[in-house]
């Protein structure tokens, strides 16, 4: 399963950023311009709002979990990618301890 978790973390930060660069070259790196284009319609405002509130969950749930050391690298993989490559990544971390303290 570790491998599978990386695998996904890779594809995770791959495939959102293959339509971020998309925006970005069409729209520079604007925040006012993601954030407008993130909620353009309703269906993608649905969309941003369900990982907006999906994300919020993660975060919680690390620091009430005992994870909060793990919050200074998986805070920002989901701020600058996306709950795609935070939490497959943070899987992999656990898998990744699991095997090593067995």
């Amino acid at each position: 399963m570790k491998f599978l978790y990386l695998l996904l973390a890779v594809v995770g930060t791959v495939l959102p950023y293959a339509f971020f660069l998309q925006h970005f070259a069409a729209a520079g790196l604007a925040p006012a311009a993601f954030l407008g284009d993130m909620f353009a319609n309703a269906v993608a405002s649905g969309a941003a709002a369900d990982l907006v509130l999906s994300s919020l969950v993660f975060w919680v749930w690390l620091f009430a979990s005992g994870e909060a050391r793990r919050a200074g690298y998986l805070i920002p993989a989901n701020l600058f990618v996306g709950l795609s490559l935070a939490l497959p990544l943070w899987l992999y971390l656990r898998a990744r301890d699991a095997e090593a303290s067995s």
